[in-house]
């Protein structure tokens, strides 16, 4: 089996897969502060829930925007199973060609997500990955990374206005009843479900116009299931993308 990492700023995901098959998905929170010794424990228990051996662990592969975390995370995948983990950065084959004018400041996760979209569409294909912040990445028809958008993510911004406005309180992130809300929990609700989807179809339709060419819209991310239904630009979700993209490339340089 293979384990693939995905360490976010909130979350870490986790993806095991049996060939091309993602059987086991499940996530932790994004704590600085715990050591490899202790995400070793954690992970082992984890596989333990699902009655997974871990010897059955055969290889591994991180992703990471979270630099203290990433050593920690190779360390994990050592103590844990007594693997020795790809990273994913510079030096590693992803099969894709990076047009971002310094391809060493690119997220890992924003290639590992456009590998798996150009995968599924062999298209122009633009991801939106709702995460800590909301990224927009976009890949050429020909396979190439072109570069993309960031802009703050839903969680951000709803706690911006939280902090920032005395009378107002921190309310659940879900969708209203109605686009004009008749109390305060229902009014901003709808400011932040509608308007990031406002948001979403503004970036995707300007980055559409500016390219020049078709290109699909996969979404990925904690709350794309939520916006996604209200965006008249996104075609699909696809919580696993980034495992995928992972699964993917750790295939790539194994070939080579």
């Amino acid at each position: 089996m293979l384990l693939a990492i995905d360490v976010g700023n909130t979350n870490i995901g986790f993806g095991l897969f049996e060939g091309s098959v993602l059987v086991h998905q499940f996530r932790c929170e994004s704590a600085r502060q715990r050591t490899a010794d202790e995400y070793a424990v954690l992970v082992r228990q984890m596989l333990s829930l699902r009655a997974v051996d871990p010897h059955a662990v055969h290889a591994a592969i991180v992703a990471s925007v979270v630099p203290p975390l990433s050593d920690v995370m190779l360390d994990t995948v050592r103590r844990a199973f007594a693997r020795e983990p790809l990273l994913v950065g510079p030096g590693i084959r992803t099969g894709m060609a990076i047009l971002y004018e310094n391809p060493r400041e690119v997220g890992a996760d924003r290639i590992v997500n456009a590998v798996a979209a150009f995968e599924q569409v062999k298209a122009g294909v633009i991801v939106v990955d709702f995460g800590t912040a909301t990224t927009f990445d976009c890949v050429t028809p020909k396979g190439e990374y072109l570069g993309g958008v960031i802009a703050p993510g839903i969680m951000i911004s709803a706690d911006a206005l939280f902090s920032r406005a005395a009378k107002l309180h921190r309310v659940e992130i879900a969708l209203p009843p109605r686009v004009v809300g008749r109390n305060p929990v229902h009014s901003m609700q709808s400011g932040i479900v509608y308007g990031y989807a406002g948001l979403v179809d503004g970036v995707v339709e300007r980055i559409k116009r500016e390219l020049g060419y078709p290109c699909a819209v996969i979404a990925t991310g904690g709350l794309a299931h939520l916006i996604a239904p209200e965006s008249s630009t996104i075609d699909r979700v696809d919580d696993a993308l980034t495992l995928e993209g992972l699964r993917l490339i750790h295939e790539r340089n194994l070939e080579g």
